[in-house]
């Protein structure tokens, strides 16, 4: 068994996403084979979402390639930086992922921090930065109690959940309005990503104000994203603005990782009636139109307003909503993984 052994047998896993198999994309970085000492095949693999569904579906692929070698098989996962450690803005963070929203009311913070803290429930290392400057409520939807510790030069973010935490909220007295210009907002945030000590993240998830203004502009020049998640409701008036959102991004060639809906319909508990009170599909037609991923629709549902007033994420609960909620987040992460993977492969 050599080298060429191996890669002939990988060749036989294929990328479920990208359409051919993993030898060809370029997704296997390195092999090992020490027959002689552990008896040990070693494979590093360009795989770049941990914990999302189809990457351990090649990991597993991979695994049975190679189960009849009589060798233990042993698979590591890294990307490939061109830039040096201190080159980057987060070193140690795999994947930036934005939540964003065309308009407010539309529900994108429930879905930031659902996506969170579904994410660190698959078993990811996951932080949530609260980045909607005017109106910070993330720390309240998770129930956080504890506030960042410093010593005068990092910010340690508290955890809830598994997930790391930074919101403007933190940082103002409770109740206070902030009153920032535009300057002031880059300089704040610009400030947080440099101060705050993340350590090693397989994901952070931004939660943006909505709109497009001077706080999604700074994050789209100062982080590299690895993606956005745009969040709407079904009706027209959402769906619009939606759009505006979707442009920003493209004109700052960051990639949409799809729409999600929030609201999609309201499952009456007295009579089991299924009632489209915001209209019906808009979600799913609006990324039809832009060819892009449906991420899935969450219910009008009592328990996220409820999980939401008390600090417990829905998705970590029981249930339909729960369960549309997971869809989500399993889709976030393996279209994550998209990204990563074409770029080792070429944009294939």
């Amino acid at each position: 068994m050599n080298e060429a052994d191996v890669r002939g047998r990988l060749a036989d896993v294929r990328d479920p996403d990208l359409g051919d198999d993993i030898v060809s994309l370029g997704l296997v970085n390195d092999v090992e084979i020490d027959e002689d000492g552990t008896g040990t095949i070693r494979v590093s693999l360009a795989l770049g979402a941990p914990f999302s569904p189809h990457e351990s579906g090649i990991a597993d692929d991979v695994r049975d390639a190679l189960a009849d070698t009589g060798l233990d098989v042993e698979l590591s996962a890294s990307i490939p930086d061109e830039l040096d450690a201190d080159e980057q803005v987060l070193p140690g963070v795999q994947n930036v992922i934005a939540v964003a929203s065309g308009k407010g009311g539309v529900g994108k913070s429930t879905m930031a921090v659902n996506v969170a803290a579904g994410l660190s429930e698959l078993g990811a290392r996951v932080g949530l930065f609260d980045a909607d400057v005017y109106g910070p409520n993330v720390p309240r939807m998770v129930s956080a109690e504890e506030r960042p510790q410093t010593d005068g030069e990092t910010i340690v973010p508290p955890e809830r959940f598994g997930v790391k935490l930074m919101s403007m909220d933190f940082l103002t007295g409770e109740d206070d309005p902030v009153i920032w210009r535009g300057p002031m907002v880059h300089k704040i945030i610009t400030q947080l990503v440099e101060d705050v000590e993340w350590g090693e993240l397989d994901y952070l998830v931004m939660d943006l104000p909505p709109g497009t203004g001077d706080t999604q502009l700074t994050i789209l020049q100062t982080l590299p994203l690895t993606g956005a998640v745009i969040v709407t409701t079904p009706q027209e008036v959402a769906l619009d603005d939606a759009v505006k959102g979707l442009r920003m991004f493209g004109k700052h060639d960051t990639n949409v990782l799809g729409i999600a809906e929030n609201m999609a319909g309201f499952r009456c508990p007295d009579c089991g009636g299924f009632h489209e009170i915001f209209g019906s599909g808009g979600g799913k037609a609006l990324a039809q139109e832009h060819d892009l991923p449906f991420l899935g629709g969450v219910p009008l549902d009592p328990a996220v307003r409820t999980g939401g007033d008390d600090g417990e994420p829905v998705v970590l609960e029981e249930g339909e909503t729960a369960d549309a909620f997971r869809v989500i987040v399993e889709n976030v992460a393996n279209n994550a993984g998209v990204v990563r993977r074409r770029e080792v492969s070429g944009g294939r």
